[in-house]
């Protein structure tokens, strides 16, 4: 769907092109909707057909815990079922959450997991949507939404991409401004009711100026975070030890539980990323070791990591905040660089917020403690740059690598303008 946001996007870039699009565009959501929902099957077709051919047995059923050794599972017509094993895993992932505290919230309200599988749009292009903003999904959503040309506001309660890198976030949100997506900030939802028209009218707060607001919107978008699936499987009884906040099973650097011979990946984990790569990669290394084969542990440091929003923001290490407080201000050396893709000269697009930063230690070897890449391609970007966080990469590493022109990513290794010199880091010529 991020595909279908930036497909819009170059359908106006190929008029300048010299593409002869006669007539105005308009995006049908129901044709692309079946193509990422057939998409989608295909791939749980495939992963069947995978454990069938590895002789794994598969059982579609809802399970819950007896004991360390024992499960029990219940069929959707109701029939139970008793298996007993050496070794348990837990890795059920979450669920997107609903502000519980807001009146109609749930009832009216669909939640990131909802707009995948909706059948119709959302509504006409004319349509006005509203996401609650306190994920990096919200942002995704908003702007693929944006891109295709519905009419989408985006609510932030404080900051966006908490937990990022802050300056790269603030360029992702002017951005998607100057794209078509509208932000109301500091501003938190009070409640939701379907007015006789079905519209929704929501109230809320606007926090800075202490004022209540309401406006009307054909869907309301929830993007607040994802809550575990913990609840019903029965983890309470054998005593397993979760974080009480945030109802995550608390787990050691093996991925074991407090709980003898049961184990828990993936999201579900307290402290580990909530990104599919990363429990892939955790969920092999763990079969490794309880079958014999291995004795590697997952490495959790320099995760690399894209939000796909309309302006791809790429990262691997440390954002320059947390760095700063790790060595300090005067043991960072900020290396950046606002570019131009090549993509947005002839299209005449706006090359603001395209911008790279290497974050390195100031003294020695200037090894490089995070990489941050605003532009297209973002993922593909990073993806390349990061192997070289697990090979100790240094500044003079980056200098030494030969880039490939006319990339956005061979920009990394021309970098050379500090924050701390002040100079004007606006890339010009080749």
């Amino acid at each position: 769907m991020h595909q279908a946001g930036l497909l819009g996007t170059a359908v106006k870039d190929a008029k300048k092109y010299g593409w002869q699009i006669p007539g105005p565009i308009q995006h049908d959501w129901v044709t692309m909707a079946e193509a990422v929902q057939n998409h989608v099957r295909s791939l749980n077709w495939g992963h069947r057909v995978q454990l069938q051919d590895k002789k794994v047995k598969y059982l579609n059923i809802k399970g819950s815990l007896v004991n360390e050794h024992t499960v029990r599972g219940l069929t959707k017509a109701g029939k139970e079922m008793t298996m007993t094993a050496k070794n348990i895993v837990i890795a059920t992932g979450g669920r997107p959450k609903y502000p519980t505290n807001v009146p109609g919230a749930m009832e009216h309200g669909v939640t990131s997991d909802d707009i995948f599988w909706l059948k119709k749009s959302p509504g006409k292009t004319t349509a006005r949507l509203l996401t609650w903003c306190l994920s990096d999904v919200a942002l995704e959503c908003a702007g693929f939404l944006t891109g295709i040309g519905l009419d989408t506001t985006v609510m932030v309660r404080s900051i966006a991409l908490r937990g990022f890198d802050q300056q790269m976030a603030g360029l992702v949100t002017d951005y998607m401004e100057a794209y078509g997506t509208k932000f109301a900030w500091e501003c938190i939802p009070k409640r939701v009711e379907k007015l006789s028209s079905g519209a929704l009218q929501v109230t809320w707060t606007d926090t800075k100026a202490d004022q209540e607001h309401k406006d009307t919107y054909d869907s309301v978008l929830w993007a607040v975070g994802r809550a575990p699936e913990t609840k019903a499987l029965g983890l309470d009884k054998l005593g397993m030890q979760l974080n009480k906040e945030t109802g995550k099973i608390i787990v050691g650097a093996d991925e074991s539980t407090s709980v003898p011979n049961i184990y828990a990946f993936g999201d579900i984990g307290e402290g580990r990323p909530e990104l599919t790569p990363t429990a892939i990669k955790a969920g092999k290394l763990l079969a490794r070791r309880l079958a014999g084969q291995s004795t590697e542990l997952m490495n959790y440091d320099n995760v690399p990591t894209t939000v796909f929003t309309p302006l791809e923001y790429g990262c691997v290490g440390l954002s320059e905040e947390e760095a700063e407080k790790r060595h300090g201000k005067d043991g960072l050396e900020v290396f950046h660089a606002f570019y131009k893709p090549l993509e947005f000269t002839v299209a005449e697009r706006d090359a603001n917020q395209c911008y790279l930063k290497v974050v390195c230690e100031r003294g020695g070897d200037q090894r490089i403690l995070g990489l941050h890449f605003t532009g297209p391609n973002a993922g593909e970007v990073t993806q390349g740059f990061a192997l070289g966080f697990q090979c100790g990469a240094t500044y003079s590493h980056l200098l030494s690598t030969v880039g490939i022109h006319p990339t956005c990513a061979e920009e990394l290794t021309k970098v050379n303008i500090t924050k701390r010199s002040g100079l004007d880091a606006t890339v010009t010529g080749c």
